[in-house]
């Protein structure tokens, strides 16, 4: 049984491996859970999954696993212990829901009969008042009318009167191919983290402390030492206004993010592709500009750099002068491209469009080319591939 749950892990591309399908068989037959898919679930999750972001895979494959009659059928014994669903009943059964039992022939029958038409039933039904499916008045299936049965599956609208409910729900939760939100994007860029101790020494070292209290047979000595701070600096350009409006939320936590993970952080706004100018002011970006040469000199070499933008625009704007759409401007944009990575070690660009919608713009594919291919997709994956290429 569990052979094949590992499987649908391996196909959902959970990276999940023999050690920890051992680990999670020996939890079963030590019964750490039995008979609650709520507790198994748990259990297999925090033993088969090591990373939050397969989570959503997670919950795919063991939905996918456990629903459905053509894999309750295959796993009747173990889902369903005759001992455990005649107590589980009993003990949830109101005094009302026992006689409408008992007019049936009491629960005995209600499981027997149960067992006998899963076994006789070949293939999905709907409707009627006999097979194991969705609606009609049948003791069995899902979405039916019969005051008193059991649910299998989860394909109709609840009635609510299932004697048991035998269903897992889907759980969704954090997927690497997702747009991020402000905690995940922190997680993401403390991939780019260089430390160092600078600065006034304020913060308690307690090895220091003992080892000067030892040395001084015992006489207290505290030592203190300058905090330890990410060193790592950043220059961070945004593609603003037209097609970027509609990205504006998750550039602002990615912005958030960044102002609270780098101490050395300076960020700056273009439209569409860089040229001659900048600005840090949106309201006033007409009367107070910076002269991108002034950047080039003024930034060392030891700054990271990090576009972001979709990318998206008139192949011209990047190839010609006068190819900007808000000005004339005397050199085309990919020379001042040129410039930056002559000036800067490593420069990556965050584009919030998903990447498998980069190969139908021209302009993209020539801005992957100008910064050698590092264009990275706006996810939790994406961006960590992109911190982790900047660390190197």
């Amino acid at each position: 049984m569990l052979l094949d749950l590992f499987n649908e892990m391996r196909a959902a591309k959970v990276p999940v491996s023999v050690r920890e399908l051992l680990d999670l068989l020996e939890a079963v037959q030590r019964r750490v859970t039995f008979a609650d898919m709520d507790e198994f679930y748990y259990l297999a999750r925090a033993i088969l999954v090591k990373d939050e972001r397969h989570f959503d895979k997670f919950d795919r494959a063991f939905s996918a696993y456990f629903k459905g009659l053509e894999h309750l059928d295959r796993h009747l014994e173990a889902l369903i212990p005759e001992d455990w669903l005649r107590k589980e009943f009993e003990r949830s059964l109101s005094a009302q829901e026992r006689a409408q039992i008992q007019s049936l022939g009491g629960l005995d029958k209600l499981i027997e009969a149960f067992k006998q038409r899963l076994a006789e039933q070949k293939e999905r039904h709907a409707g009627g008042n006999k097979w194991i499916g969705a609606g009609g008045t049948s003791p069995f299936g899902s979405g039916g009318y019969n005051p008193e049965g059991i649910r299998v599956g989860d394909a109709g609208e609840r009635q609510g009167k299932a004697v048991k409910v035998w269903d897992q729900r889907e759980y969704r939760n954090l997927d690497d191919q997702v747009e991020l939100g402000t905690r995940n994007i922190k997680l993401a860029l403390r991939r780019l983290r260089k430390f160092a101790r600078q600065g006034a020494a304020e913060e308690l070292d307690i090895d220091g402390t003992i080892d000067h209290t030892a040395r001084d047979a015992g006489l207290l000595n505290i030592q203190l030492r300058p905090e330890r701070r990410n060193t790592v600096k950043l220059l961070l350009l945004f593609d603003i206004g037209g097609s970027m409006d509609a990205h504006v939320k998750v550039c602002e936590e990615l912005f958030s993010a960044c102002r609270t993970e780098f101490k050395h952080l300076e960020y700056y706004y273009f439209h569409n592709f860089v040229y001659e100018s900048v600005w840090k002011n949106n309201q006033r970006r007409s009367a107070e500009r910076f002269a991108t040469f002034d950047l080039l000199h003024k930034y060392g070499d030891d700054y990271k750099v990090v576009f972001v933008g979709d990318a998206a625009m008139a192949p011209y704007e990047i190839t010609q002068p006068g190819g900007s759409v808000e000005h004339w401007n005397e050199e085309a944009g990919y020379v001042w491209m040129q410039r930056f990575r002559e000036k800067f070690r490593k420069i990556v660009w965050i584009n919030p469009y998903p990447q498998d919608t980069w190969r139908y713009t021209g302009s993209t594919q020539l801005v992957r080319e100008l910064i050698d291919d590092h264009m990275y997709p706006l996810t939790l994956q994406g961006l960590e591939d992109a911190m982790r290429y900047l660390s190197k």
